[in-house]
């Protein structure tokens, strides 16, 4: 049966409470939900990142996720494949989008990452197609540029998104061009989690209107709406200057990172007076000893330059043992090498304490309390292996649809297509 997106259900394996939490903590809850996309049915065509990442986040919150590779298939770099399955279909062959279209009535979300025009040259247009096929199911498009204007229809990456959304500007050093931020700024937060946003917005509408919709994502107006404090800032005080002389944008002596004596870094960011006088302390030094004031911005750069010396004085580890516990806002930069081998466990974004998601790092070590996954859930750990396209597919099939390979469909190039004869 399936179940409302907010209905209260028996979780399918037994819950169980990490030892820390099991012993004489009556004020814990004992019981507790699945996931809460738990019977959530996605169907991810292949694509870059963030189509990826959005379908990466509804899977560790329960969902389950077919993702559907192009037949012939290749082997893909897509590592964000958690606890995902795959299957392999020609989009140009007749009976393979037969195929999909008798999935689209089962499932609860499809997740579009292509460029616009594509489903609809395929044969699945959202609108006129796959939403009267289901009218409950989410269409989740997600695009680099917005779907007009005269971008549309041009190839682009993560830095021609951010670059054209007025972000890419902000970042960089006074005198210096601008620099890309990697790829977090447009793939990943304005592109992929604004995508989960979306669908999960769309996931509640639906609760109320019985009906599914299109859900439409651009890594363009994404990025730009994660900058709205410092694109609305750029009329105040706090950012109305040239890049790199700001406040936050490393303009400010005590907002800055620092090289250490073994060529390790230490962030600051002590804004606040208060914060600044544990940063000094922690220097050794007093307000005497700086070479300007703090609040004079004709200042900035000789302050900031008696810290970079002060900085060199000892490695990242000495400054490291001086500030933790105090409130300099003053932290190591670690690189993820350095994480490892602290054996720093990767987390979820945000724990659900009644319905808390799979677990997320690596391995399977019952944790999951205690890295964050919430308390009684099984989460199972996970192991980075990638997704072979095609694996697992066809025992989803089997799970969603009742579907036999030979009865209800067949492999032809590479691909699965619909068996004419199938009789369901």
């Amino acid at each position: 049966m399936k179940l409302s997106y907010f209905s209260t259900f028996t979780p399918r394996h037994p819950t169980r409470l990490p030892r820390a939490a099991s012993q004489g903590a009556s004020s814990i809850m004992t019981a507790h939900q699945p996931p809460p996309l738990a019977d959530i049915r996605v169907l991810e065509f292949a694509g870059l990142a963030p189509g990826p990442f959005a379908g990466m986040l509804l899977a560790d919150y329960g969902a389950t996720v077919l993702r559907l590779d192009r037949a012939p298939a290749t082997p893909t770099a897509d590592q964000l494949t958690r606890r995902k399955t795959s299957i392999c279909i020609n989009l140009k062959s007749p009976a393979g989008l037969a195929l999909i279209k008798k999935l689209i009535p089962k499932l609860d979300i499809v997740i579009d990452p292509f460029r616009p025009g594509v489903l609809e040259k395929a044969g699945l247009d959202p609108e006129s197609v796959l939403l009267k096929l289901n009218r409950r199911l989410i269409v989740a498009r997600m695009t680099g540029f917005r779907r007009d204007g005269k971008y549309s229809q041009m190839a682009g990456h993560d830095i021609n998104y951010i670059a054209v959304s007025g972000v890419l500007s902000m970042f960089g050093r006074k005198g210096e061009k601008p620099y890309p931020p990697g790829n977090v700024v447009g793939d990943f937060a304005g592109g992929g989690a604004m995508c989960f946003l979306g669908i999960l917005l769309a996931l509640l509408a639906r609760e109320r209107s019985g009906f599914g919709q299109v859900v439409e994502a651009n890594m363009v107006d994404g990025s730009a709406m994660l900058a709205t404090m410092p694109r609305l800032g750029l009329k105040t005080e706090l950012w109305k200057r040239e890049r790199g002389t700001n406040m936050l944008d490393g303009g400010a002596p005590f907002y800055d990172t620092y090289e250490t004596k073994d060529g390790g870094y230490m962030a600051v960011g002590a804004l606040e007076p208060q914060f600044f006088a544990a940063l000094l302390k922690g220097l050794g030094l007093t307000p005497e000893d700086l070479p300007g004031d703090r609040d004079d911005r004709k200042d900035w750069p000789r302050l900031a330059e008696f810290f970079a010396g002060e900085f060199k004085k000892k490695t990242r580890a000495e400054w490291e043992a001086i500030f933790d516990g105090t409130d300099a806002c003053c932290t190591p930069v670690f690189t993820q090498a350095d994480l490892e081998e602290q054996g720093f466990d990767q987390r979820p974004a945000v724990t659900l304490k009644s319905s808390p998601g799979y677990a997320i790092h690596e391995g399977d070590d019952e944790r999951e309390a205690a890295v964050g996954q919430g308390i009684g859930w099984e989460g199972g750990g996970w192991s980075e292996k990638g997704l072979r396209p095609g694996k697992g597919g066809e025992d989803t099939l089997s799970t969603w649809m009742g579907w036999t390979k030979g009865r209800h469909y067949v492999e032809e190039g590479g691909g699965l297509v619909w068996k004419d004869s199938a009789k369901l």
